[in-house]
């Protein structure tokens, strides 16, 4: 897994890096959607997350619902217009999951979405992913796990 300024960094996931969320296709035509690593670095301990429930329409640009931590709240931001067919269970009863595995048990939503190839040509993957990445924390200033 590539790690830019101290932040993981897979190729294998689609970013938006503005809104620090990344989405997975999946075998069943669904979309996995989470919070990236430079997210949950930038927010420290994750101590709530709520995101919207199944059945939920979900639309790029919207909140897919909100993460708490102990200096920030904010909305998890939608990539793809569709509906919410899962919630992350875990989100409810260990929501730090997102802060030791964002991209993997961290997971936040997944999404039947609308038009999935319309919305990935929207996102970034593999090389120019990783490139869009390094390119926006070098702008922000942003290095991972640097103390608060």
């Amino acid at each position: 897994m590539p790690e830019i300024r101290g932040c993981n960094i897979p190729d294998d996931v689609y970013y938006w890096p503005e809104k620090h969320v990344w989405c997975r296709p999946e075998a069943d035509g669904t979309v996995t959607v989470g919070v990236t690593d430079v997210a949950q670095d930038l927010a420290h301990k994750i101590i709530s997350a709520m995101p919207k429930g199944e059945g939920r329409p979900a639309k790029r640009g919207r909140s897919l619902g909100t993460v708490e931590s102990s200096k920030w709240v904010g909305p998890v931001t939608c990539p793809v217009d569709g509906r919410v067919v899962e919630a992350n269970p875990l989100m409810t009863s260990d929501p730090g999951v997102i802060n030791r595995d964002p991209y993997g048990e961290g997971w936040f939503v997944r999404i039947e979405p609308d038009d999935w190839a319309a919305a990935a040509g929207e996102l970034v993957t593999g090389d120019e992913g990783v490139a869009a990445y390094e390119a926006f924390l070098a702008s922000e200033g942003i290095e991972c796990g640097e103390a608060a």
